[in-house]
């Protein structure tokens, strides 16, 4: 967001950047429907601090989960604190191992092979929690551990008779989608870099940008619904490049021609399926090189002063040794 004083001490930079070479960074966590992309319930803060790590802003959207849903995370959400705060709440969790945790599938209840139900039990009380919350926390907990597809999965789905190790993988390997609805909202909703100038709007701009999202969400889940097939088939980018072109007919078109235009605009968006491309791979890594500009390194202020300086002690070397001749 823009480097201003009121967004720097609301959201303030990196503590590895100089001051007046960095830019205010939030953090956004959401929880997002597999099942059509919508935005249940997000929380923004700092990206550094007390309290401003993505496990301390899931615990505040807990009211937004019911008990039954599954709840698919990545492995820096596999802490115990974490899985007890899911599970209080009725919910099934399916994630990663913790890279720190060590696995032996020697010990607990042997379902298959590396598949087993183990007890965690408490830590002691982080820094971070006060006595009367590490005391609600239960002293143990029952979970699930199996490898399959090359990693450790962890689970409160703990019956192998109804759920398989093949089933935990497949539900797993969905959470991939989340991972493109945020790639969505930051690069084709062009999120990743805000304008606003001070914290109220830059939240009121977050705020609408979730919105407009979700708004397309639920034309292509209409959209789906009338082409019998799945959101998650439809391109989200296409949906919306489909809208924006047919905003202004929207925005001012009679009242009969608003009726057509958007019985023909979900008609459109229920054709615009995505290729089916299963177990895609691809590198982390852009083809198109950045531009040969030098990193700011300095604040600005200081290197406009510096160049300043520079050109008129070069203008005043310049009148001296040709200003008689100019004259002349």
């Amino acid at each position: 967001m823009p480097d201003t004083k009121t967004n720097q001490a609301q959201y303030p930079q990196g503590s590895q950047q100089k001051p007046g070479l960095g830019f205010p960074i939030a953090r956004i966590v959401g929880i997002i429907s597999l099942g059509c992309g919508a935005i249940l319930e997000w929380a923004m803060g700092p990206c550094e601090g007390k309290k401003s790590g993505e496990n301390s802003m899931l615990w505040t959207m807990g009211a937004s989960l019911n008990a039954g849903d599954i709840v698919l995370a990545d492995r820096y959400y596999a802490g115990y604190f974490t899985l007890a705060r899911l599970l209080s709440l009725g919910v099934d969790v399916v994630t990663r191992q913790h890279q720190l945790r060590h696995t032996d599938f020697r010990r607990g209840q042997r379902l298959g092979k590396h598949d087993h139900v183990v007890t965690w039990t408490r830590p002691q009380r982080p820094a971070w929690m006060d006595e009367t919350a590490y005391c609600a926390m239960p002293e143990m907990l029952r979970l699930r551990e199996s490898r399959v597809g090359g990693w450790i999965l962890v689970s409160s789905l703990c019956d192998a008779r109804t759920v398989s190790k093949q089933d935990l993988l497949q539900l797993y390997g969905w959470r991939w989608q989340i991972e493109l609805d945020f790639r969505a909202i930051k690069a084709v909703m062009q999120m990743d870099v805000l304008r606003c100038k001070t914290p109220a709007m830059i939240l009121k701009e977050v705020a609408a940008h979730l919105l407009a999202y979700n708004l397309v969400r639920a034309v292509m889940a209409q959209a789906a619904s009338i082409a019998s097939v799945l959101p998650r088939q439809l391109s989200f980018k296409a949906a919306l490049q489909l809208l924006r072109a047919f905003e202004q007919q929207l925005r001012h078109g009679r009242h009969t021609r608003i009726e057509c235009a958007h019985q023909g605009i979900l008609s459109a968006v229920g054709r615009m399926k995505l290729t089916h491309r299963p177990a895609r791979v691809e590198p982390r890594a852009v083809k198109r090189r950045p531009k040969n500009q030098p990193i700011l390194t300095q604040p600005r202020a200081v290197l406009r002063a510096c160049l300043k300086k520079n050109q008129q002690q070069h203008n005043a070397r310049f009148y001296s040794a040709y200003g008689s001749a100019i004259g002349v």
